[in-house]
C-alpha cells in the first residue's frame, strides 16, 4: 500500500524537510505552499523520489483555495493518511507597541487558520476510514509567550496547540491523531523575519529543520494504538 501525505509550508525549512524525508521514505506527498517556484526546488532535491511529489501552489489562509488544493490531492491520491501542518510566519515588527493589524491578520491566517482549514479538509476522510495522523508544528511560543515570538505569533501558536486538543479529544474514538511537536530554535528562513537577525554563530547553537523533520517521522510511525500527544523539542 503506497502512503500519502499532505504536508504544508513545504518550500522550506521544517515543512520542506519533512517533505522530503517522507518522499525517501517511499511516501507520495503532497507539497504545500505559496510558491509554486519554491515547491519546484523541494521536489528537485528530491532527487530519484521527485516522482513522489504533487505541486500544489495554495495560499492556506484562504478557505476556498484550500478547498481547491485538497480535491487536487484527493483526485491525485483517492486518500490522505497523514497531513502535517508546518506552515508558519511572523513579521519584523511585532511587538504590541508596532504590531501592524495587517500583520496581526496575516499571522492568525497562516499560523492558525490556514490548519484548521486543511484539518476540516482532510480530517472527514480519515475519520470516515478509521485512520490518520495530523502533526501540527507549534513553537515553544505555543508554551510561554516571550517577547522574542511577539503576541500575534504566541496567540496563533496556542489556539494551534488548541487545535490539537481539540483533535484528539473528538477524534481518537475514531482511529485519528493529532500531535503537537513544540520546537524552540530552529535554523530556518523565518529567522530573516526576526527584528534582529540571528548571526552565523547564533544560527550554529539551533536546531536544523531535518531534527523537527525527525520528531515528526517518529510520531507518524510509530504504531496507530499510540499517541504522543506533545512533544517539546529544544536545542541541547
Amino acid at each position: 500500500m503506497i502512503k500519502t501525505a499532505v504536508v504544508t509550508g513545504a518550500g522550506s525549512g521544517v515543512g520542506r524537510a519533512t517533505a522530503l524525508k517522507l518522499a525517501l521514505a517511499g511516501w507520495r506527498v503532497a507539497l504545500v505552499g505559496r510558491r509554486l517556484e519554491a515547491l519546484e526546488e523541494t521536489r528537485e532535491l528530491a532527487g530519484a523520489a521527485r516522482d513522489q511529489l504533487l505541486l500544489c501552489p495554495t495560499d492556506i489562509g484562504q478557505p476556498e483555495a484550500v478547498t481547491q488544493m485538497a480535491a487536487q490531492v484527493l483526485a491525485a491520491f483517492g486518500e490522505v493518511e497523514v497531513l502535517i501542518n508546518a506552515a508558519g510566519t511572523n513579521a519584523p515588527q511585532r511587538s504590541l507597541e508596532v504590531l501592524s493589524l495587517a500583520d496581526y491578520r496575516a499571522m492568525l491566517a497562516t499560523n492558525l487558520d490556514g490548519a484548521y482549514y486543511c484539518v476540516q479538509a482532510f480530517l472527514p476522510g480519515m475519520r470516515n476510514r478509521g485512520s490518520g495522523t495530523i502533526v501540527n508544528v507549534v513553537s515553544d511560543a505555543g508554551k510561554q509567550a516571550s517577547p522574542k515570538a511577539g503576541p500575534a505569533y504566541v496567540m496563533s501558536k496556542f489556539g494551534l496547540a488548541g487545535l490539537t486538543q481539540a483533535i484528539n479529544a473528538e477524534e481518537r474514538g475514531r482511529g485519528v491523531r493529532a500531535i503537537a511537536l513544540f520546537p524552540g530554535d530552529i535554523d530556518t528562513p523565518l529567522l530573516a523575519k526576526r527584528p534582529v537577525v540571528p548571526d552565523a554563530s547564533a544560527r550554529a547553537k539551533m536546531m536544523q529543520p531535518e531534527d523537527i523533520a525527525d520528531c515528526a517521522l517518529f510520531c507518524v510511525n510509530l504504531p496507530s494504538r499510540v499517541i504522543i500527544e506533545e512533544m517539546l523539542i529544544r536545542p541541547r
